[in-house]
């Protein structure tokens, strides 16, 4: 797929490693309309902190992205080295400064490798093509073993509307956001607030409902362009219908990408859905949900394949949601394990273990309280979860 007014581009920059593409580019040969959501992580990196101020204005024509060097907790030489970066971009592409965005994975705590940058920017911006994306979905991986990407086509008001998307995202995985980084290109014609307004309830239903291990990255990002070349109708405040389909088509995009994120978690070998309906909030539902997911027992136990239901209740009761654990019931996939706080029985068990040895597995817990219901994902920890993390700098 390609999008009229879009150019990507990456290449080996060597700022890390050696013949890796480590360094991409996204580019809008017109300021498009960008909203962005960030980390909540009270330690950001140089990079979020500049892209935060700089999107006030709501618009914005090159993201410049590196893998290999967070450029977090580097202090002022790092906030000057992500300056330099966005400079050197901006003079090649003759634009505005603050028409460029800036985001880094890898590494915390390392200084950027400024020489690598200015020996590859020309090349980089030599490489501009409409045809580059996936190199640049490649070029943000770190500990990913696949890279991630999505596309949509929807029609909005008689228009044909495009949507591509990548994701980078393995491990040290929660929300708010994730340890991601996620880039959506799409020709919509909306405006700022719209676009911001649609891209944060996304987010929230789609990278804020996966977890990992619990861990929330530095530089996390997700940033939206639409450089509105499909031409269709304005999406404002006055267009609430083309608005509701551009939301939903944008949150099916971010979902795809964000359950990729999942499968692809650091040695993860199944992909398992938490859902917990019967609360008596959304809010009680998903806290639950999420504590569930990031048990380390539990996620052992799918591992096994051990169909342990009673690690999942420890983790349902030290969620701090109030419930009453006799009317509880659990299954996993269409196999219940538990009904009303009692182990229907080693057949049960049998079952379930059966279900475990697939890819894909959903646990449904039934709190028989409420209407709340909410979904988390997550995956399973292996052996190979810490093997990576073990000598991840090395």
């Amino acid at each position: 797929m390609k999008i009229k007014g879009f150019f990507s581009s990456a290449v080996a920059a060597g700022i890390r490693y050696k013949d890796k593409q480590d360094l991409g580019m996204i580019y809008s040969d017109t300021p498009a309309v960008t909203a962005g959501v960030f980390t909540r992580n009270q330690v950001k990196a140089a990079p979020v902190l500049i892209d935060q101020k700089r999107l006030k204005q709501g618009r914005a024509q090159a993201i410049l992205v590196n893998s290999g060097c967070a450029n977090a907790c580097t202090g002022k030489q790092g906030m000057d080295a992500a300056f330099t970066t966005s400079s050197l971009l901006s003079s090649r592409l003759k634009i505005d400064d603050e028409m460029v965005l800036l985001s880094s994975t890898g590494v915390i705590g390392e200084q950027l490798n400024l020489p690598a940058f200015r020996s590859s920017m020309d090349e980089l911006v030599s490489g501009l093509s409409e045809d580059n994306f996936e190199e640049v979905a490649n070029a943000i991986m770190t500990t990913d073993t696949v890279q991630k990407t999505a596309y949509r086509t929807v029609n909005i008001g008689g228009h044909e509307v495009k949507f591509m998307g990548m994701a980078k995202g393995s491990g040290m995985v929660m929300p708010n956001m994730a340890t991601m980084l996620s880039f959506v290109i799409t020709d919509v014609q909306i405006s700022f607030p719209e676009l911001q307004d649609c891209l944060r309830q996304a987010t929230d239903r789609t990278f804020n409902r996966i977890t990992i291990d619990g861990d929330t990255s530095t530089n996390d990002m997700v940033l939206v362009m639409a450089n509105g070349t499909a031409a269709n109708a304005w999406i404002d405040e006055d267009n609430p219908l083309d608005k509701q389909v551009f939301q939903d088509t944008l949150e099916c995009v971010l979902k795809d990408l964000a359950l990729q994120i999942v499968n692809d978690g650091e040695g993860a070998s199944k992909c398992i859905t938490i859902r917990v309906c019967g609360a008596r909030t959304e809010e009680d539902a998903e806290l639950m949900a999420r504590t569930v997911a990031n048990s380390p027992l539990v996620k052992t136990a799918f591992f096994g394949e051990d169909a342990n239901w009673g690690r999942i209740l420890m983790a349902m009761g030290r969620s701090g949601v109030r419930f009453n654990p006799e009317a509880v019931d659990v299954a996993i996939g269409d196999v219940v394990l538990v009904r009303e706080g009692l182990a229907v029985g080693e057949k049960a068990e049998a079952a379930a273990t059966k279900l475990l040895k697939e890819k894909n597995i959903t646990v449904c817990i039934d709190l028989k309280d409420g209407v709340g219901c909410e979904e988390i994902y997550t995956c399973d920890f292996s052996f190979d979860y810490i093997k990576i993390n073990a000598d991840y700098r090395s």
